[in-house]
C-alpha cells in the first residue's frame, strides 16, 4: 500500500511536518481542521484575513462569487474562479487554480494543483502538481454508508472512515469526467483517461484505460 511518502513530496505544502505525522494518507484527514487552524496563526503578514479562520496570501486572486469558509488556508498566486465553493478545511498551496464551480471540503491541494472546472474534491489529498480535467471528481461516500475500504495491490484496508475520496500521487493527471471512488490512491505521474471509473490503489508511473486496463507510461 502507497505511504505518504511514497505518494508525495512534502516540501510542497504548508502541511508537511503534519502529513509527515502519518504512514497513510487518509489518516490525516480526521484532525486537518485543526492542523489548519494551527498553521493560520502562525503566518505572516503576507497572508490576509478573509473571513472567520480564512486565511489568503496577498498574491493570490479570489474571485467575488466565490464562497470561502473556514478553516482555509489559500497559497502565493493561487486563483480562486468564479462561483468555486471552498466549504471549511480546505489547505490551497501555492500556484493552484480552484475553477469556476469547482467544491472542495477537508482536503489538501498541494502547490500547482489544478481542479479548473466543474470538479468535486472532498475528504481527498492530491499531491503536487496534480491536474484534474473538467469534471472529474473524488467520490468519497460508499452507497451502501459503510466505511471505506482501500483495495490495495496486496491487499484490502480499513480505514475506519465514512467518508475518504482520493489520495492522488504528484504529477497525476486525471482526464475530463472521470470518477476517482471512495478510497482510491494513485500512484505519482499516473494518467487516468477521460470518462474512467477509477477504484483502488493504482501503481506510479502507468496509464489507465477506460475499461481500468493498467499499462506503463512509455518513457
Amino acid at each position: 500500500m502507497y505511504t505518504i511518502n511514497d505518494l508525495f513530496d512534502l516540501t510542497h505544502t504548508l502541511a508537511g511536518d503534519y502529513l509527515a505525522r502519518f504512514t497513510y494518507p487518509w489518516e490525516a484527514l480526521s484532525d486537518l481542521a485543526d492542523c489548519i487552524r494551527a498553521l493560520g496563526a502562525q503566518l505572516d503578514s503576507e497572508y490576509l484575513p478573509f473571513g472567520p479562520e480564512v486565511w489568503v496570501h496577498r498574491t493570490a486572486h479570489v474571485a467575488p462569487t466565490a464562497s470561502i469558509t473556514g478553516p482555509c488556508i489559500i497559497g502565493p498566486e493561487t486563483e480562486v474562479r468564479h462561483c468555486a465553493f471552498v466549504r471549511g478545511s480546505a489547505l490551497i498551496g501555492a500556484g493552484c487554480v480552484v475553477g469556476n464551480s469547482t467544491e472542495i471540503k477537508n482536503a489538501i491541494l498541494f502547490d500547482h494543483v489544478q481542479v479548473p472546472h466543474y470538479n468535486y474534491i472532498g475528504d481527498s489529498i492530491l499531491g503536487y502538481g496534480a491536474h484534474l480535467g473538467a469534471g472529474a471528481v473524488t467520490s468519497n461516500v460508499r452507497s451502501d454508508k459503510r466505511p471505506v475500504v482501500v483495495h490495495g495491490l496486496a491487499g484490502d484496508v480499513e480505514t475506519g472512515r465514512k467518508k475518504v475520496g482520493a489520495l492522488v500521487g504528484d504529477g497525476v493527471e486525471i482526464g475530463c469526467n472521470s470518477v476517482l471512488n471512495p478510497g482510491t490512491v494513485i500512484g505519482r505521474r499516473t494518467s487516468v483517461y477521460p470518462l474512467t471509473c477509477v477504484r483502488g490503489e493504482i501503481p506510479a508511473d502507468c496509464i489507465v484505460k477506460n475499461d481500468m486496463t493498467i499499462v506503463p507510461r512509455e518513457e
